[in-house]
């Protein structure tokens, strides 16, 4: 395979360097050129051929925000990881440049420990993303036709789905971007709970919250402690904690939990997953979004084993189709289907059993008719 080209935009000429020398390192990467802000990018970049973007978002004169939406015009196909600061200000930034196209992103580290530590930690950061996020452009996996998919005798629970009572989601790398399309895409007058995992750190999931919020007729609020989830409500898992579902009459109860990372995530959507199956069973209606590696597979068995939906959102729109597709190839999921799609869909199967928002209009304005 060639050379993966990396192209870096950074302020501080130390960053800089030190992101060459840690990158360049790897046999299968070279840094085709650098710049210090937006516009010296944007004008560099018009003379190198580059596969991937790594862009620090805040910079004096043209910021990583304003590159990045001129960018997405002249370069939309181009790959852009964000490096930025662990602040609530960088975090605020890193979702916005996230909306705004950016594929994914990798906190600066802090400033605490060694340099060695600082210089491990972007390094198995940068790297991973990277190579995952090239991926999918060099090398095409099996089409749908090669993929084994669900089958009667795997999903018997589907034939006749139970009444969705909540609704849990999980995302990884490009989870932001796609949960900015979908959540907003969601009406306000959502008849059940929604639960949310996606992978990030704790500052960053407070941002995302907060932005998703300002977006959406629902209502989006980090768990960073007990609650009652009530319909209409979205509960985002808070950085370094899982996040469980439990159900007590008809209360609706979503908790923190500060246990063991699994699959190298806190948190993790495998634990919300097999919290919901436990208290909701085959009223659950699960959607598996686009991210890197298998969580949420175990989850998702045990969904199904309780008679619960799956969906995942397909390849062509999914960042980095790892979460989805192992939950597709192990025939889990009722169904496959692009981001675009998702709400309706969503929709379709949270209604199926209750009454529509507008037959409920009608009843309200017209009581006699079911007096």
């Amino acid at each position: 395979m060639s050379n993966i080209r990396v192209f870096l935009v950074d302020d501080t000429a130390a960053v800089r360097h030190i992101l060459t020398q840690i990158l360049e390192e790897d046999p299968d990467i070279v840094v085709v050129g650098t710049a210090s802000d937006g516009r010296q990018g944007l004008d560099r970049l018009q003379r190198v051929e580059a596969d991937l973007l790594i862009l620090d978002v805040e910079m004096p004169g043209m910021g990583g925000l304003e590159m990045l939406k001129e960018l997405k015009v002249s370069r939309p196909e181009l790959p852009v990881l964000v490096f930025s600061s662990i602040t609530e200000r960088g975090a605020m930034v890193t979702i916005e440049a996230l909306s705004l196209g950016a594929s994914d992103y990798v906190p600066k580290p802090a400033m605490v420990g060694t340099a060695a530590e600082a210089r491990d930690y972007i390094k198995n950061s940068l790297l991973g993303k990277i190579k995952t996020l090239l991926r999918r452009d060099s090398k095409p996996s099996a089409t749908p036709a090669a993929r084994p998919r669900p089958v009667a005798s795997q999903l018997q629970h589907q034939r006749i789905p139970s009444r969705v009572d909540l609704v849990v989601i999980g995302a990884s790398m490009g989870g932001p971007r796609a949960l900015g399309q979908l959540i907003p895409a969601l009406p306000g007058d959502f008849p059940v709970p929604i639960l949310v995992v996606q992978h990030m750190p704790a500052v960053f999931t407070r941002a995302l919250a907060t932005r998703l919020d300002q977006n959406a007729t629902l209502t989006v609020a980090e768990c960073d402690s007990s609650h009652r989830a009530e319909p209409g409500q979205v509960w985002l898992a808070a950085g370094d904690y899982h996040m469980t579902v439990d159900k007590v009459g008809d209360n609706t109860l979503v908790a923190p939990q500060r246990s063991e990372p699994v699959n190298f995530c806190r948190p993790a959507v495998d634990i919300l997953f097999a919290s919901a199956a436990k208290a909701y069973g085959p009223n659950v209606l699960a959607v598996v979004l686009t991210g890197m590696g298998q969580d949420g597979l175990e989850g998702c068995r045990q969904l199904a084993r309780a008679g619960a939906q799956i969906l995942v959102q397909d390849q062509p729109t999914s960042a980095v189709w790892g979460m989805p597709g192992v939950v597709s190839r192990a025939g889990l999921a009722c169904a496959e289907l692009p981001l675009q799609d998702m709400a309706a869909e969503i929709m379709r199967r949270v209604n199926r059993g209750r009454p529509t928002f507008r037959a409920r209009q009608r009843s309200a304005m017209n009581p006699e008719v079911h007096g």
